[in-house]
C-alpha cells in the first residue's frame, strides 16, 4: 500500500469541506481534473472507496469520513511541524496568521502592525478578519496560528490568554434622557431601542451578558453588520447602543452628535485575548505577543 501524501489529503479535506469538486478545486487553486484525479489515486493507495459521486452532490462514504477526521489532525500536526522548523526557536521569525475579529481588527490592527514592523521587521503577518466561529475553525483546521478575540469562546483543544477589559460605553442621542446623566446604570437599558450586531457576532452576547440583559428585555429595532453602520443608526435617532472602549477611543463617534457615558458599575466590559491550539510549538511566542499588544492599550 502506498501512503497518502499531504496534497492528496488536503484535496481530500478541500472536497469535504465545499462538497462541490469545482469549488474544491478552486479553494486548492488548482484545476477540477488534478484534484479528482488526487482523490482517485488516494482512493486506489488506500484500497478503499472515500467519495461517491453523483451528477448533483458529492458523498462522503462513512469511511471517509474517519478519514477527513484524521487527515484534518496530520495537516494541523504538519502545520504546527512547519511552524516549529521556520522559527528554529527564535520568536517573531518566518509567518504568522493571525485571525482578528471585526469588532477589534480596526482599533488595534494600526498600531500592532506599526509595531511589529518596527520591532520585529523579520516577521510576516497575515491578517484574516472574521466573525469569532470562522475564525476557530480556521485555527483547529491548522489554517491561522493564533487569534485576537474577546473571550470566553467555546473551542476545544484550545489555550487562551487573558489580555485587558474593554470597557462598554452606552452611547446615544444628545434628546435622549440618558444623554442628560453623567453616568448610567444597566437596569437603565431596559425596555429601550437597543441597537445591536447580528447574530454571529460575539459582541452582541457579550455585551448582553455584561449589563445582565435579555432579549426579553430589550426592543431590538434593528440589527447591523458593522459598528459603523449602528453608530449612524443611533446618530438618526433610531434607538441607542453599547460600544466597546477601544472603538470609542478611536473616535468612532467623532463627528456625531452622539453622546457617549461611561457605566457606573464595574465588569460592564468585554475581555479581549489570543487564542491558539495546545499542540502549538510556538506558545511561547504567542505570550509574548499578547505582552505587546497589551502595553499597546496601556494608559
Amino acid at each position: 500500500m502506498r501512503l497518502p501524501t499531504l496534497k492528496q489529503l488536503r484535496y481530500l479535506c478541500a472536497l469535504a469541506d465545499h462538497q462541490h469538486f469545482g469549488q474544491a478545486a478552486a479553494g486548492c487553486h488548482v484545476s477540477q481534473s488534478t484534484l479528482s484525479a488526487g482523490i482517485l489515486e488516494l482512493e486506489e493507495s488506500l484500497g478503499v472507496s472515500l467519495v461517491e459521486r453523483n451528477n448533483r452532490r458529492v458523498f462522503l462514504t462513512s469511511l471517509g469520513e474517519e478519514v477527513i477526521v484524521r487527515a484534518r489532525d496530520l495537516l494541523v500536526d504538519v502545520e504546527d511541524m512547519v511552524s516549529l522548523c521556520a522559527g528554529a526557536g527564535v520568536p517573531f521569525q518566518g509567518r504568522m496568521r493571525m485571525g482578528v475579529i471585526p469588532t477589534v481588527a480596526p482599533y488595534l490592527l494600526p498600531g500592532l502592525l506599526s509595531q511589529i514592523r518596527e520591532r520585529h521587521p523579520a516577521l510576516k503577518l497575515f491578517i484574516r478578519e472574521d466573525l469569532s466561529q470562522s475564525l476557530v475553525d480556521s485555527l483547529l483546521a491548522g489554517e491561522l496560528d493564533v487569534l485576537l478575540l474577546a473571550l470566553p469562546f467555546p473551542a476545544e483543544q484550545v489555550q487562551t490568554m487573558s489580555l485587558f477589559e474593554d470597557d462598554f460605553l452606552l452611547a446615544c442621542p444628545a434628546e435622549h434622557p440618558l444623554a442628560s446623566r453623567s453616568t448610567v446604570r444597566t437596569a437603565d437599558l431596559r425596555g429601550e431601542s437597543l441597537l445591536l450586531l447580528e447574530e454571529g457576532h460575539c459582541l452582541r452576547d457579550h455585551a448582553l451578558e455584561a449589563c445582565k440583559l435579555r432579549d426579553s428585555q430589550i426592543t431590538v429595532p434593528y440589527q447591523a453588520t458593522s459598528l459603523a453602520t449602528i453608530v449612524q443608526m443611533v446618530a438618526n435617532g433610531i434607538g441607542i447602543t453599547l460600544l466597546p472602549g477601544m472603538a470609542t477611543a478611536a473616535g468612532i463617534a467623532d463627528n456625531t452628535a452622539l453622546c457617549v457615558r461611561p457605566f457606573d458599575q464595574t465588569n460592564v466590559s468585554r475581555q479581549i485575548g489570543l487564542m491558539w491550539r495546545k499542540k502549538t510549538p510556538r506558545h511561547v511566542e504567542f505570550r509574548q505577543l499578547g505582552e505587546l499588544i497589551a502595553g499597546l492599550v496601556k494608559p
